[in-house]
């Protein structure tokens, strides 16, 4: 009987790249969802924590806008800037 084994197996660099930087893709992939998971989920809990404790009555405009920077926020892989308001932007 006669018997063989692998003992070194090497891809061409440019294959090797190419493997490595589509796993690298999907782990970001991966990263992001979870990320956004847990950003839709404090959205979601800070809405329902603004309306059952009755601080702040949000027409759906305002809510969308309130929405649209939190996930901003916490999706973000940069620190936020704070802005300052000195105004209103509702008429």
């Amino acid at each position: 009987m006669l018997e063989a084994r692998i003992s070194h197996l090497a891809y061409a660099p440019e294959i090797a790249a190419a493997m490595l930087q589509r796993q690298q893709a999907g782990a970001i992939i991966a990263a992001r969802q979870r990320i956004v998971e847990g950003a839709v989920g404090m959205v979601e809990m800070a809405l329902d924590m603004l309306s059952k404790k009755s601080i702040i009555q949000l027409n759906e405009e305002r809510k969308a806008a309130m929405v649209s920077n939190l996930l901003v926020v916490l999706c973000g892989d940069r620190n936020t800037q704070p802005v300052i308001n000195a105004g209103t932007i509702y008429q």
